[in-house]
């Protein structure tokens, strides 16, 4: 297990939680408050919601922090065509079939909020060190929930 990411098992889904990586978007907390609460401990129980509910909810996770896998199925399908959300004073949004290549090999990833402005402690990601405070009240619209208009 890497550092900072913890595993909940449930009985048909396992969900996988990085603290490194939470940007507190709290898209999980709105979204299955029987699942994830932030008061309790452990905070997050798997078997809480129907499993396909708890994956719907991970996956509205902007930051990649959270991810789930169901017990009798496959991880998370990546976003397709990738998107990618780039404004000022916001991490750089990343969702799709991602490789992302740092000083330590390839991290492949679905999801991924990705630092700009140097100030992070977990390079790439963004820990929200830097000027990237601004995104909070678009949380919704970063979960991946629903598409924009073009």
């Amino acid at each position: 297990m890497a550092d900072g990411v913890k595993t909940y098992h449930g009985e048909c889904v396992e969900v996988t939680f990085d603290a490194r990586r939470c940007l507190h978007a709290a898209r999980c907390l709105s979204g299955l408050p029987g699942v994830f609460d932030a008061n309790r401990r452990p905070w997050i129980l798997p078997d809480g919601a129907p499993p396909q509910d708890v994956a719907e909810v991970v996956r509205r996770c902007p930051s990649g922090a959270l991810h789930s896998r169901l017990v009798a199925g496959e991880p998370e399908t990546p976003t397709t065509p990738t998107q990618v959300s780039a404004r000022e004073h916001e991490p750089l949004w990343l969702r799709g079939d991602l490789r992302i290549e740092t000083g330590n090999g390839v991290i492949v990833e679905t999801r991924a909020a990705l630092c700009r402005c140097g100030a992070t402690a977990n390079a790439p990601f963004c820990t929200g060190a830097g000027d990237c405070r601004g995104w909070h009240d678009r949380a919704a619209e970063l979960d991946g929930s629903h598409s924009k208009e073009t």
